[in-house]
């Protein structure tokens, strides 16, 4: 079991990418134990003791900008000027040392960074952020589509997310090679699959260099909290950022 993984993509070398995983922190019962998320019931002095655990541990250059995640398409840009709502789904930045994060437990997280390594992003992508366009949107803003490098962090496997038939045919009204992302169940049911989801919006968007994908944050209960197998629970977070 390990405190955290690495991204596995070949960033530039000031590009510096990890999801965190369940293991290492102080968080009790549903909880237990590094969970990082403020928003879901567990004790506040707690969490804010596991954000310290990586902030020291990781040796993050500044502490992390944590959003209030909504499922939607707003991208916050990150800058030694950031004030106001965080209220979004995506982070970016073009400056060293500012940490960018999301938090997951099932929803898809997205890093990405350009080939010069001079600017990064982190996404939250469940399935609305995905079918609302947080991904490719995210990838234009960061500029040039065709220069930048995507990693897929932990998500829940394409073997557990069930979904209804409105849902499938949300995404192949949006894109129709996108069918290809969902496998039938029954009449009114269908195992999506974020992963693909993700890939088909990023190669139609000129990123052709993806890598990750491999988890299961459902199956993997050692290392990964998941709120379709215990909808008390806790957040990872996937954090990227430049070095200074």
């Amino acid at each position: 079991m390990s405190r955290f993984i690495a991204a596995s993509w070949p960033a530039p070398e000031r590009v510096v990418a990890l999801t965190t995983c369940r293991q290492g922190g102080i968080s009790k019962a549903g909880f237990a134990g590094l969970n990082l998320a403020m928003h879901v019931n567990d004790d506040a002095a707690s969490v804010a003791q596991n954000r310290s655990i990586i902030e020291q541990d990781f040796q993050l250059p500044s502490a992390p900008v944590w959003l209030e995640q909504v499922h939607g398409s707003r991208i916050l840009k990150l800058t030694a000027d950031t004030a106001g709502s965080l209220q979004a789904d995506a982070v970016m930045t073009r400056e060293k040392g500012r940490v960018c994060a999301v938090m997951t437990a099932d929803c898809l997280p997205v890093l990405l960074c350009n080939e010069e390594g001079s600017g990064v992003a982190a996404v939250h992508a469940g399935w609305r952020g995905l079918l609302a366009g947080i991904v490719e949107k995210t990838a234009v803003k960061l500029g040039a589509p065709q220069t930048l490098q995507a990693w897929l962090g932990p998500a829940i496997g394409p073997g557990c997310f069930e979904v209804g038939t409105e849902v499938r045919e949300a995404f192949i009204q949006k894109n129709p090679v996108m069918q290809q992302a969902f496998r039938q169940v029954d009449d009114t049911h269908y195992l999506a699959d974020l992963y693909a989801l993700a890939r088909i919006t990023l190669l139609q968007n000129g990123v052709k260099r993806i890598y990750g994908g491999e988890h299961c944050t459902y199956n993997e209960a050692d290392n990964f909290y998941s709120y379709r197998r215990e909808p008390i629970t806790g957040r990872m977070a996937s954090l990227i950022w430049l070095q200074p």
